[in-house]
């Protein structure tokens, strides 16, 4: 019960953080995919041991009860997504798209990205460090949010 309790907090405010919506929004993976592979790759790594995945099933976040099969599709579903956005950006770069100047703004946002999941491994415990710690991850945050609206909304594409 505890490990359901945990992976479903973590669940929630992952799911819940700006950025993560943002980000699956524009993505291949729809949320009920994004969730899967998340509990498939959580739930191993916490519990320590590789679970069976009608108790994989078990964790997910709707009320409704989700057959073993099921919960396999999805995940099936999610992974071959995430298979094909891999060789999308191999393709691009193939093709020598990504050599375009056109890809700068991604690679910023990679980049402001890469310093928000840097600024959370840092933060400090207690006191005046962790409030300005939490002001500087804030901001980033914020400016992520606001380039990657940006770039989701622009009518400009990379091809």
């Amino acid at each position: 019960m505890r490990l359901k309790e945990g992976i479903q907090t973590f669940l929630n405010g992952a799911l819940a953080d700006p950025v993560v919506q943002i980000l699956s929004k524009n993505s291949q993976l729809t949320k009920t995919q994004l969730e899967t592979l998340l509990i498939d790759v959580l739930a191993d790594s916490i519990e320590g041991k590789q679970l069976k995945y009608d108790e994989k099933a078990r964790l997910r976040l709707t009320k409704a009860k989700i057959s073993r099969g099921s919960f396999n599709r999805t995940l099936k579903q999610s992974k071959e997504n995430v298979i094909k956005s891999i060789y999308t950006v191999l393709l691009l770069g193939y093709l020598g798209i990504f050599e375009s100047t056109t890809l700068d703004p991604y690679l910023e946002i990679a980049n402001k990205l890469h310093e928000y999941v840097e600024a959370f491994k840092d933060t400090p415990s207690s006191g005046k460090e962790l409030k300005n710690h939490s002001k500087v991850i804030e901001i980033i945050r914020e400016e992520l949010e606001t380039s990657l609206k940006k770039l989701s909304s622009s009518s400009e594409s990379i091809v």
